[in-house]
């Protein structure tokens, strides 16, 4: 099953974020809540965590890119 990773909300002004970092490469095994990225959102650093455990088979969004909120930054497929 894939699930799409979103852009979480933070705050209520939030309309998009920065990717400043993946934490995790497109392959990489990850658990639930585990941070798979840094998030820069209203000048603060926030860790973007994973919705579920499985593999991170794609990343839609890459490093320095901005996405709206909501927005499908990548995708994890689970077992």
């Amino acid at each position: 099953m894939r699930v799409e990773v979103l852009l979480p909300q933070w705050g209520m002004g939030m309309s998009e974020g920065v990717i400043s970092m993946w934490l995790k490469n497109v392959g990489d095994s990850v658990k639930e809540d585990e941070p798979i990225a840094e998030v820069e959102a209203e000048k603060v650093e926030e860790e973007l965590p994973s919705p579920a455990t499985g593999t991170l088979v794609e990343i839609l969004v890459k490093a320095g890119e901005t996405a709206e909120v909501r927005t499908v930054v990548a995708i994890i497929e689970t077992e």
